[in-house]
């Protein structure tokens, strides 16, 4: 063992999955420093690994009694953009399989960017049926957020290409003829609803962007209509646009009657 190069060794280690494992104990009586380093890294990401599994089983445990008392299709469903001065709400509906398993999904404020655009795309390929619906500012202004947030949502839930037999909302009850349970923080305790925060979240930032690319004034592509000091000063010097929530402050205080 002793002779066995370090990079052999190393690409080995990559293939063990248990602490059980005969290979692992004939490592332990290689003293060079090399072995030693590769064991360390192995125990920190099989730790991690074991964190992330608890995490995701944890996250399940919504989904697990509901596949118990006989569901098979369940919708998370999630929105993002409540807050922003401007730009529309969107909402998403995702129904995931019953198999589905992605280590790290959870909240989508809490993901990195490229962790985010990879989950979603994995999401995507993955899930049952996904979808997401999208709601003006127009008709935030017309209807006011809340009532525009629910309005998303079922937007996205009449989207889905296969009807979900339970629905598990964050924080929001819907006129739905679909049994539900709404669940406070929920994109953070259930797998589905955190896959449709990060389905909901990547779609706003894209139509974010693009709308930044449209008027680059106020820095869209960057605070994500959300009232930044860079945002707020470019409403004062150039005003206020149609895609801005006229009944915001401080847009509202601007609006010419």
């Amino acid at each position: 063992m002793k002779n066995t190069p370090i990079k052999e060794i190393e690409a080995k280690l990559r293939e063990v999955k248990s602490a059980d494992d005969p290979y692992l104990n004939m490592l332990k009586n290689d003293e060079r420093k090399g072995v030693r380093a590769l064991l360390n890294r192995w125990e920190k990401r099989i730790g991690q690994d074991m964190q992330l599994h608890t995490q995701f089983e944890e996250m399940s445990q919504f989904e697990s009694a509901l596949y118990q008392q006989g569901c098979h299709h369940i919708a998370g469903v999630d929105e993002v953009g409540r807050g922003p001065l401007a730009g529309p709400v969107i909402a998403a509906a995702v129904i995931l399989p019953k198999d589905f398993l992605l280590l790290g999904l959870t909240d989508s404020k809490k993901l990195s960017a490229s962790k985010r655009a990879y989950f979603n795309e994995y999401i995507k390929e993955h899930a049952i049926s996904y979808a997401v619906g999208i709601v003006d500012s127009k008709t935030i202004d017309r209807i006011n957020i809340y009532e525009a947030t629910k309005l998303a949502m079922r937007l996205a839930i009449e989207k889905l290409s296969v009807k979900p037999d339970h629905l598990l909302i964050d924080a929001m009850k819907l006129d739905q003829d679909i049994p539900q349970t709404s669940i406070i923080k929920g994109d953070a305790r259930s797998i589905s609803i955190a896959a449709s925060s990060v389905l909901a979240k990547e779609a706003r930032d894209a139509y974010m962007k693009e709308l930044g690319a449209h008027y680059p004034a106020y820095g869209f592509e960057k605070n994500m209509g959300y009232g930044t000091k860079e945002h707020l000063e470019a409403i004062k010097e150039v005003g206020i646009m149609k895609e801005h929530r006229h009944s915001f402050s401080p847009v509202k205080e601007l609006v010419v009657s």
